[in-house]
């Protein structure tokens, strides 16, 4: 995937997550930091170095893939420490340095004990986390994971993505990593980059990029959120049938509004509220959410409901609008 236009300035020490749909630019932005792809335009700046025509062993750039791409035939302190023996002479460690780094490696990715075992002796997590050291002992300017625990079932992945975030937190690395899994994005990064057809939509802390979205394509992708066409006059909005009033004044026109579950709440007796018949009801996670249906002409939206609420298919609810989400169409 090309990327255009793309001026992203990151902070020394920062988690930075780069987010998006398949074919975003995202893992190409990453291969143009480590110097595996070469820009046509444009400069990649290391502080106030210029590592943009930098050779990539020449960047100290530490990368992990999806796929761990460990060495199956040496061991795990092998593995390590392999990034530090090919270097030339002349900036290689004694091996007595590289076996103390390797054991203090083995600490930090809570691995001692298994240094002399194989790849293939290793769980996925285990594996993933001898990449992750492989990648730190070069003691990388930058850290590069590209969907690190993407391999990885669902609790392992909790798992590791904590670990990693603490990891961070101790090391202080400045570090990019490329996911598709919004969760795992808003819960370890310090700030989001969300990518669209190779170029940046928005960059914001979790909370900016999931409350404050600055374009349609981040409020329709972030937060499964459904967008329905509304027409926008004033302080009112017409969805459907329904007029609802907003708490500020809306450009007049047609528009865009993304509803999320949370935005959605049942309202109190005499309120003005939509009339929304329940589609269904299911479990997300640890909560229910009701599918319910505005209009027939609209797509359906989901609701949250409290704890101990009996709601069934075909009732109909009063819900009103907690946050209103909405931009012009294009």
């Amino acid at each position: 995937m090309a990327i255009e236009h793309v001026d992203l300035a990151v902070q020394p020490g920062e988690l930075l997550a780069l987010l998006g749909p398949s074919g975003s630019g995202k893992t190409t932005f990453l291969r143009l930091i480590a110097g595996l792809e070469a820009p046509t335009a444009g400069r990649i700046l290391f502080g106030e170095e210029d590592a943009t025509r930098l050779a990539v062993r020449d960047r100290r750039v530490g990368f992990v893939f999806q796929h761990y791409a460990l060495f199956r035939h040496l061991t795990v302190a092998e593995n390590i420490a392999y990034g530090l023996r090919v270097r030339p002479r002349r900036t290689r460690p004694r091996d007595k340095e590289i076996r103390q780094r390797v054991a203090d490696l083995l600490d930090l990715v809570q691995l001692r004990g298994l240094d002399k075992r194989h790849p293939a002796q290793l769980s996925g997590g285990q594996r993933q986390r001898v990449a992750l050291a492989r990648a730190l002992a070069v003691e990388p300017r930058v850290l590069l994971l590209d969907e690190p625990f993407g391999a990885l079932d669902a609790k392992v992945r909790r798992d590791l993505r904590r670990w990693l975030r603490e990891v961070h937190d101790r090391t202080g690395h400045t570090t990019l990593f490329v996911t598709h899994d919004q969760e795992e994005a808003l819960e370890l990064a310090d700030r989001v980059a969300i990518f669209n057809r190779g170029a940046v939509e928005q960059v914001g802390t979790p909370d900016d990029v999931l409350d404050r979205p600055a374009t349609a394509f981040v409020a329709g992708f972030v937060g499964e959120a459904v967008r329905l066409p509304v027409d926008a006059a004033g302080s009112w909005i017409r969805i459907g049938p329904h007029q609802v009033r907003t708490p500020e004044e809306n450009v007049a026109g047609p528009a865009e509004l993304f509803v999320r579950p949370r935005d959605l709440v049942i309202a109190r007796p005499g309120a003005d509220a939509i009339p929304a018949r329940v589609i269904c009801v299911r479990r997300s996670g640890t909560s229910r959410r009701a599918e319910l249906s505005l209009s027939d002409d609209l797509p359906t939206v989901e609701i949250e409901l409290a704890d101990g609420r009996t709601v069934r298919r075909g009732d109909v609810l009063p819900v009103v609008l907690a946050t209103v989400r909405l931009f012009t169409s294009r």
